[in-house]
């Protein structure tokens, strides 16, 4: 399975990284594009060192790699997750502007109907950010917000982190164990 993961400047940047460390013990190819932005949210947000969070890609593309083999749809992959996605990011989706790697590879993803998961982190949510995610997902986009559930009773932030990480897989169609599934079962 080749996936295509971008980091944005949105808080939460330990999504994008937790994915990575996830995918990198799979049989999976991961392409990496971090934003500017994400690299300067990395530093405030984690204790990661950036070359740590590239070795965990099997390749890492700069975001202004126009070049780069994933913008074009004759590349073959098979989905793109983009996590955090900033409201910029997902608004110059919805409307078309290709005028980086991040936003480009998710236009092909569209374009080729490929499977395009956006993590957006941000709230509140104004009506031009709930708009925007609309008009993506009525074209198919996954939007899946980073908003954990508490029924497995999280006990750390990597509970919580690992929560999104795991629907995100869900969403993929890759098996894990990263929380406990809900079975309709009361929890004492």
């Amino acid at each position: 399975m080749r996936i295509i993961i971008a980091i944005t400047g949105a808080s939460g940047v330990i999504y994008g990284i937790r994915l990575l460390e996830i995918l990198a013990n799979r049989d999976v190819e991961t392409y990496l594009i971090v934003s500017e932005t994400a690299k300067k949210i990395i530093s405030i947000e984690t204790e990661h060192d950036p070359t740590y969070i590239e070795s965990l890609a099997t390749r890492v593309f700069s975001n202004d790699d126009m070049t780069a083999p994933i913008a074009s749809g004759s590349f073959k992959f098979d989905a793109m997750v983009i996590i955090p996605c900033s409201m910029k990011t997902l608004g110059m989706i919805a409307n078309g502007i290709a005028d980086n790697l991040i936003t480009r590879a998710a236009d092909v993803a569209i374009k080729e109907g490929r499977k395009l998961i956006l993590v957006p982190r941000e709230t509140p949510l104004s009506a031009i950010h709930l708009e925007n995610m609309l008009k993506l997902a009525k074209l198919g986009v996954v939007i899946l917000p980073a908003c954990p559930a508490f029924y497995h009773e999280p006990s750390k932030i990597r509970d919580l982190v690992d929560f999104i990480i795991g629907k995100v897989l869900d969403q993929l169609g890759i098996e894990h164990s990263l929380f406990k599934r809900w079975s309709g079962e009361v929890l004492p």
